[in-house]
């Protein structure tokens, strides 16, 4: 039997983040999980049924505090930290000209800061421990932008955090640490409300995808010992070039 891994996950009480905390509780592993809501981290936990190995840390993403909080509860609950996965994220579609400052103030606290600070207070750690993963869930479409989506900023904000897992990689590569991304298309989860069964055009397998599909890839990276600067898509093959 492998021994136990510490995973923190922002963004865990639903859709995405739920998903990823179950299925590293269903391998044996314990998780730090990130809302902004404690009563949702509380409802999470209950639905998980893991209470030992779980435990949530609630607070903005997009302050530096709440990171350190993160970081803290792992090494004081668990004896350190082995994977963290940057999970929160929120994303608003729509022309470039109707943005507003509340749009990029949102999407710059959750999407850039909710990567920075928990990466940066990560990777302290994992680099003096001489291992660790670090994972960002970016977007396909910050790949390959789509006429069909209007996305700028979302595009803008996420591009650059695939980027940045590249330099990531580069610069923390010889202390033994992985950074890698995964780059979601379609997803059936709460991000996209009731609309995503008529999203499913955008890919041309025609359909969109399941929150396991995402599982899944996470699960590659974190068992991968020599992949490092990877953006992987899970899009149905929406960024491998043109096909309407």
């Amino acid at each position: 039997m492998s021994t136990p891994r510490t995973v923190i996950i922002t963004g865990a009480s639903s859709g995405l983040g739920f998903a990823l905390a179950e299925a590293f509780l269903e391998r044996g592993d314990n998780v730090i999980g990130n809302a902004r809501s404690q009563a949702r981290l509380d409802q999470a936990s209950a639905r998980l049924g893991h209470p030992q190995r779980f435990v949530g840390v609630a607070g903005d993403i997009a302050a530096a505090e709440t990171a350190q909080r993160l970081l803290a509860t792992a090494q004081a609950t668990f004896g350190g930290v082995d994977i963290l996965i940057n999970n929160a994220g929120i994303f608003i579609p729509k022309p470039f000209t109707e943005y507003s400052e509340t749009d990029l103030d949102a999407l710059v606290g959750t999407n850039l800061k909710g990567f920075f600070y928990p990466s940066q207070a990560a990777a302290r750690v994992m680099a003096a421990q001489g291992h660790g993963q670090i994972i960002a869930i970016t977007a396909s479409i910050a790949l390959q932008p789509d006429t069909r989506v209007p996305a700028l900023l979302p595009v803008l904000v996420k591009g650059g955090l695939n980027q940045a897992v590249k330099g990531l990689a580069l610069e923390l590569a010889a202390s033994g640490v992985q950074v890698n991304a995964v780059a979601p298309g379609i997803i059936d989860t709460p991000l996209h409300g009731g609309s995503v069964e008529a999203l499913g055009g955008l890919s041309p397998s025609g359909r969109t995808g399941k929150p396991q599909d995402v599982v899944d890839a996470v699960l590659y990276l974190t068992d991968a010992r020599f992949v490092s600067g990877v953006i992987l898509p899970v899009d149905g093959g929406s960024t491998a070039g043109t096909w309407h």
